[in-house]
C-alpha cells in the first residue's frame, strides 16, 4: 500500500479562531487545514525517505504514519535546531528515530529473516538530513518546493502561474515571456512576486522561498 495522505489523523483543534497566516503558527494553533497542507506538504518526502532507507511499500506507509504522529504530537514545541537546521532537519530527526525502531523491530523479531541486513540498514542512515532529501538547497530541482507550488496553483489566474513558472523555475527573460503571455513586462514580475509571496507566506518557520 503505498502512502496516501489522505490517512493522516488531523490533531483535534485547540484554537479554531486563529487566524495565523504562516503555516507552522496556523499548524499550532490547531487549525486542521494548515495540518492537512503539511501532510499533503511533507508527507511523500517522508515516504521518500523511508523508501531511500529499503522499506517495502506498507512499511514505508506505515513509518510515515508513525512519524506523523510524533510530529502532532511535538510540534507545538518544535524549535530551529542550534546547528542551523530548519523544519525538514527536525522533521528528518523524527523520520530517522522512528527508522531506527522499525529495524530494531525487524532484528530483534525472533526467528526473523534478515536481521543482519536490518543491523546494517540501521548503521547506514545518515545523520544529515539533507543526504537524504533532494536539491534541498536548489529551489528549482527540490521536490518539496515544487509539491509547496502545485498545493498552492489552483489559488493563481493561469497566466499568473504561467509567468511565474516560466520566469521562476524556466529561467526565461521576463520580457520574452511578456511578449508570449500578451503581458507586460511589469505584470510578469508582479506575478513571480505574488505566487512567491503566497509561498512565503505559507511555509513561514519551515523553510526558505527565494
Amino acid at each position: 500500500m503505498a502512502y496516501n495522505s489522505s490517512t493522516a489523523d488531523v490533531p483535534p483543534s485547540r484554537s479554531p479562531e486563529s487566524t495565523s497566516s504562516g503555516l507552522l503558527e496556523s499548524i499550532k494553533g490547531g487549525e486542521p487545514e494548515a495540518w492537512r497542507f503539511l501532510v499533503q506538504l511533507y508527507g511523500p518526502m517522508i515516504y521518500r525517505w523511508c523508501r531511500r532507507a529499503k522499506l517495502q511499500p506498507e512499511d514505508a506507509a506505515d513509518v510515515v504514519q508513525e512519524v506523523l504522529a510524533a510530529v502532532a504530537k511535538s510540534v507545538g514545541a518544535y524549535q530551529p535546531l542550534e546547528s542551523g537546521g530548519g523544519f525538514r532537519a527536525w522533521l528528518w530527526g523524527i523520520t530517522r528515530h522512528r527508522l531506527l525502531d522499525f529495524f530494531r523491530r525487524l532484528r530483534d523479531t525472533p526467528q526473523a529473516e534478515g536481521g543482519t541486513w536490518a543491523q546494517q540498514q540501521m548503521a547506514l542512515l545518515p545523520g544529515d538530513p539533507e543526504s537524504s532529501s533532494s536539491d534541498a538547497s536548489a529551489p528549482a530541482k527540490d521536490p518539496l518546493w515544487h509539491k509547496a507550488l502545485e498545493l498552492v496553483r489552483a489559488e493563481f489566474e493561469p497566466n499568473t502561474w504561467q509567468a511565474f513558472w516560466h520566469v521562476a523555475v524556466d529561467g526565461r527573460r521576463p520580457a520574452d515571456v511578456a511578449q508570449d503571455l500578451g503581458m507586460t513586462v511589469h505584470a510578469v514580475y508582479q506575478a513571480k512576486a505574488r505566487v512567491l509571496r503566497k509561498l512565503r507566506t505559507r511555509l513561514a518557520g519551515l523553510e526558505a522561498v527565494e
